[in-house]
């Protein structure tokens, strides 16, 4: 039966079962990381973005077609994560302006909502890449604008454009030369069609059910002066998911059990849920490792987040007296217990936890800005993925905010050591730009997929080691792999290796690598550093 337009309420159903349609196929999605490292999270921060929307959607009372859209647009940019999140918020953003008071859209309406989407959408990046997310979205907008005119079945004019958007999704690895080598197709496009296919087939289908309530959910104030940090013995809160053809997953509780405590491990049929409370994620891991494909990969600093919950009631609480405004406030994102610590000492004045695995939301970081008070306030993202969504909360507040987009720990770190509170704000940001320049960074994890890059296989588990987005050194074994990487990418301007270990190193190995760095560098100095970061078991800072 023909449909020549839809109104809010259809419209609705359609983002609800995007959101589904997208939370089913994130794992997928975030295996199209072109380097096979375990913190690929385009899938997860698109569906995180999508739930965001689908919550504003259902606080509206009225459901015309250009509400529904209004309240995606609002939802999305707040809980925007990752530079995949933030995009798509910003389609959603152009969409709802081209949907602008309408009561109910036609073709003709979608096509122009298409248009708007991509063109704001590109308009958000600064140095636009073809063959991303992008040029999916603006191959289906162009699309949807030569067909409107003589389509007006609205179903069938999405069944078009949906295939022809695969077609320019199919085509993303003989646009960017990295995609061809790792042999995928690009991770936000392929999350784009996903949200449309999943709108597709809500609109053309009787029902769809997505619980997206808070009901039953009791927000409590966390109260933590009565417990130290110190006294949780387990301090990291470690789940994931096991896709595995082996049920039998006693020895696997066996093993966890002496790594930790709260644990469960559930499942069957293909797939197993791990909750363990433990001092060493990357031990859990790599024993869950052992039975099959990980995601799903969550890990909290239940100790930072003690201590955070403190420290911003003690703030709070310093607030409520009146003082001086600081002439500046430091906000930045970190990923581990000591390097939490790095940034304290540099006198930071609120740390957001995330980086990998789970990158914060523009409203996270506009919770930050809100939080602190300086008369400038500059947001250290340590992550090119964070970029975008701090740049967003930046423009969101009235507050005097700079992004200095640093995209990694060290670079971070680098930054606030160049910091002069006794210059003025345009002379800092160029002093920390110039010594930012000369940072090199390097990582060291291990590889979640078999692939081939720059003619170098790589085997799903192998330790790779990374440095300025070019993958250096493979092997087995972390200590050799971490010594290769550093000798390739040292050269004579250096003088200074920053070793930052993680949680899942001990700390005996750090000092035998440190100790090995030195012997053969011995014009350098070699610092090491307790970092306590999961998933990478070293982070190099070479200057």
């Amino acid at each position: 039966m023909k449909t020549v337009n839809i109104d809010g309420t259809i419209l609705r159903k359609a983002f609800i079962g995007a959101t589904k349609f997208l939370e089913e196929h994130k794992e997928e999605v975030n295996a199209l990381n072109v380097f096979p490292v375990p913190d690929g999270d385009t899938g997860t921060n698109m569906a995180l973005t999508m739930k965001a929307a689908i919550k504003q959607i259902t606080n509206l009372e009225e459901y015309n077609a250009g509400k529904i859209a209004a309240a995606a647009s609002t939802g999305s940019l707040m809980g925007a994560r990752g530079n995949s999140g933030v995009i798509l918020s910003q389609l959603f953003r152009g969409f709802a302006e081209g949907l602008k008071d309408k009561e109910t859209i036609d073709t003709v309406d979608l096509s122009q909502a298409f248009k708007l989407a991509s063109d704001t959408a590109y308009k958000a990046v600064m140095k636009p890449t073809e063959g991303t997310i992008l040029t999916v979205a603006r191959g289906c907008a162009e699309h949807a604008l030569m067909l409107a005119n003589k389509e007006d079945d609205i179903f069938a004019f999405m069944k078009s454009v949906i295939e022809y958007g695969n077609e320019v999704l199919n085509k993303t690895p003989d646009m960017l030369p990295v995609l061809k080598q790792a042999g995928v197709v690009d991770a936000g496009g392929k999350g784009l069609m996903c949200v449309l296919a999943g709108a597709y087939n809500a609109m053309t289908m009787d029902e769809i059910v997505l619980d997206t309530s808070d009901e039953g959910i009791v927000e409590v104030k966390p109260v933590a002066h009565h417990i130290e940090s110190k006294d949780i013995e387990f301090g990291y809160c470690t789940e994931f998911m096991i896709n595995t053809k082996d049920d039998d997953y006693e020895e696997l509780r066996k093993n966890l059990s002496k790594l930790g405590d709260s644990l469960m491990v559930v499942g069957g049929e293909g797939l197993i849920k791990v909750h363990v409370h433990t001092n060493n994620p990357g031990k859990v891991l790599e024993k869950a490792l052992t039975l099959g494909e990980l995601n799903d990969i969550k890990i909290d600093n239940m100790r930072y987040q003690h201590n955070h919950i403190i420290e911003k009631e003690a703030y709070e609480e310093s607030n409520q007296t009146d003082k001086p405004m600081k002439k500046y406030s430091f906000i930045t994102v970190s990923i581990g217990e000591g390097i939490d610590t790095v940034f304290k000492e540099l006198n930071v004045d609120y740390i957001i936890p995330g980086g990998q695995t789970m990158n914060p939301s523009t409203e996270d970081i506009l919770n930050a800005v809100k939080e602190v008070e300086g008369e400038n306030i500059i947001i250290l993202p340590n992550n090119g993925n964070i970029v975008l969504a701090a740049d967003q909360a930046k423009e969101l507040s009235d507050k005097n905010v700079y992004v200095f987009p640093t995209k990694t720990i060290p670079e971070g770190i680098t930054a606030l050591l160049y910091f002069d509170s006794e210059l003025d704000i345009e002379e800092n940001l160029t002093n920390m730009k110039e010594a930012v320049d000369n940072v090199k960074t390097a990582q060291v994890t291990y590889a979640v997929r078999d692939t081939e890059m720059n003619n170098v296989k790589i085997n799903k588990d192998d330790i790779i080691g990374i440095s300025m987005g070019e993958i250096i050194a493979t092997g087995e074994n972390i200590q050799e792999v971490s010594f290769d990487l550093i000798k390739n990418i040292v050269d004579e301007d250096a003088s200074l290796i920053t070793i930052f270990y993680g949680n899942g190193v001990e700390e005996e190995k750090a000092t035998e690598l440190s100790q090995q760095l030195q012997e053969e560098f011995e014009d350098f100095d070699v610092e090491l550093v307790f970092g306590g970061q999961p998933l990478y078991y070293y982070i190099f800072s070479i200057e």
